[in-house]
């Protein structure tokens, strides 16, 4: 698998509790790809496409480096991203 939809990858890893959440958060605006934002739940991710999320009162920067055909564990998800805020401080 080399793409997969936005809203699935988010649930996948585990960004948010649920699918209908993930595409909710898209639809409302809160999801960047390189830099665009994203409206459409359905719009494809790939390998290396650097996702910024609003979250509540924080932002998170994830760097796509997997994809999964169900939704695993913490540990599971953890492997679908790299965390890029990790890495500034």
């Amino acid at each position: 698998m080399e793409r997969q939809r936005l809203d699935k990858w988010l649930w996948h890893a585990r960004v948010v509790k649920a699918r209908t959440s993930a595409a909710a958060l898209v639809e409302a605006g809160h999801v960047r790809i390189n830099g665009v934002r994203e409206k459409a739940p359905g719009h494809t991710v790939k390998l290396g496409d650097v996702l910024t999320i609003g979250l509540d009162r924080s932002v998170r920067i994830l760097k796509v480096t997997g994809f999964s055909e169900r939704r695993g564990d913490a540990s599971a998800a953890r492997v679908l991203y790299e965390d890029l805020r990790d890495r500034e401080q």
